[in-house]
């Protein structure tokens, strides 16, 4: 598909990150662990760019155990220093300290009776929400929905979780369909949901 029309922002010099575009950003996702991943990955994200994150994810997972949040949320020292030493995450403390907590606030949501997937989707009634993004001026970096979830979120203990990088996660797992309007994947998504 190259020379299928993309959003304005998906860098057509790397695979990987058309490969993103392509095939998971704005596709509606109620996969717990990918939920999981995202918001760290989102978190990390936070004065960087996302196709730095992107280049770094499967170190990523790799590191934080595949994402598994019971394991997560038991790492101790050793384990930080271990993180705080790979040259191939990010290596910012606040940020490892941030993916313990939210795998420790994970795990009580589902102590709650609760699931990442129920709980964001829950916001949206199950329905992906589908804007009409015709230029770049028309792309937001946070809403309504995005101050609300970020609120709670933060109440139940996560962190890195500011409006903004909310925003970003809704539209990394298809809660906001956001590509351009003439990119290609817009009414692809739009079917999905």
């Amino acid at each position: 598909m190259s020379t299928a029309v993309r959003c304005t922002w998906a860098n057509p010099a790397n695979p990987r990150y058309i490969a993103y575009h392509d095939d998971e950003w704005g596709v509606p996702c109620h996969d717990e662990r990918r939920l999981f991943e995202m918001l760290n990955l989102e978190g990390a994200q936070a004065g960087l760019s996302w196709e730095t994150i992107l280049n770094k994810r499967d170190t990523y997972r790799a590191a934080f155990d595949d994402w598994d949040p019971v394991r997560i949320a038991a790492y101790g020292p050793d384990k930080v220093a271990e993180l705080l030493a790979n040259p191939g995450i990010v290596r910012n403390r606040l940020k490892v300290a941030a993916a313990i907590s939210n795998a420790q606030a994970y795990l009580r949501l589902r102590e709650q009776g609760q699931t990442l997937d129920g709980y964001l989707w829950g916001w949206v009634d199950n329905k992906p929400i589908r804007n009409h993004i015709g230029t770049p001026a028309d792309r937001m970096a946070k809403t309504d929905l995005s101050d609300r979830i970020s609120k709670d979120l933060g109440k139940r203990g996560f962190k890195f979780v500011g409006s903004t990088i909310v925003y970003a996660y809704l539209q990394g797992i298809g809660i906001v369909n956001d590509h351009d309007a003439a990119c290609f994947r817009h009414a692809e998504c739009a079917r999905l949901g």
